[in-house]
């Protein structure tokens, strides 16, 4: 399962059951769990640790040297991946470097081609990175979220479940749950109708959600007065995953426009 071209380095780790195309370099200290396709031109590297079922393109790199001017080899903290992650041609992954748990990708995410994720970030389930999209170190991302291309998240930036960024955007803040953010410095622009639509949020669900964002940041009230008031007036699960997403920001939150956006 391994192509006579690939060079696998002595005390790299491959399960038999997975595949190594040619001329792919899997480094010493690399694991790979089952059912993994590694294509040709491909390299991982020795701090990264794969699950089951992922499939690594044409000239994708993984657990490469962090893009960090501080880095050195006595720093380097492990890469992680889960099951069933898809990264296509030429996507980068960094290694960690500041945190113990170093960068974490979760399950059943897709990086697009070119797409790059920085040192110790932190990658829930069910994420999609399309063509370009670059995170910057320690950036989150939760769950089901959908970063569209050439998207540009600022270091330390979190971005909440079910959240979508539209094309050529620069994240600087937080991104909080369910939203559609856009613009060069990223606004929130309406509800991620289409996504929560798919991934079975029901109408009611959505009115809910809209009109949690409508007193939080359309009322005129101070944001900690209308955090307190949508608890107790619109009590749901949506609910609690928005107030805890914001009172759990450090670099606070992206808004509405001055001129509005959509309801």
């Amino acid at each position: 399962m391994i192509h006579p071209t690939a060079i696998v380095e002595a005390g790299a780790v491959i399960h038999e059951t997975s595949r190594v195309g040619p001329y792919a370099l899997v480094e010493a200290g690399a694991i790979i769990g089952p059912d993994c396709l590694i294509e040709g031109h491909s390299r991982i590297y020795g701090l990264t640790r794969l699950g089951r079922g992922n499939v690594v393109r044409h000239g994708a790199t993984l657990g490469s040297t962090p893009q960090d001017l501080s880095y050195h080899p006595d720093k380097a903290k492990p890469l992680t991946i889960g099951d069933y992650n898809q990264f296509r041609e030429n996507v980068n992954v960094s290694h960690g470097l500041k945190t113990d748990q170093g960068t974490r990708i979760g399950s059943h995410n897709y990086l697009m081609a070119f797409s790059h994720v920085g040192h110790d970030c932190q990658l829930g389930d069910h994420n999609l990175l399309a063509n370009g999209a670059t995170l910057a170190g320690h950036v989150e991302l939760d769950h089901h979220v959908f970063l569209s291309g050439q998207v540009a998240v600022h270091q330390f930036c979190r971005v909440g479940a079910y959240a979508m960024v539209a094309g050529v955007s620069g994240v600087p803040q937080d991104v909080p749950p369910y939203v559609t953010a856009d613009g060069h410095r990223a606004h929130i622009v309406g509800l991620n109708t289409v996504g929560l639509r798919r991934n079975g949020f029901s109408q009611a669900q959505r009115r809910l959600i809209k009109s949690v964002y409508r007193l939080l940041f359309r009322s005129g009230l101070p944001l900690q007065v209308a955090l307190e008031r949508a608890g107790g007036e619109f009590p749901a699960p949506e609910t609690e995953a928005i107030l805890d997403f914001i009172r759990a920001s450090q670099r606070g939150v992206i808004r509405f426009t001055r001129e509005g956006g959509q309801d």
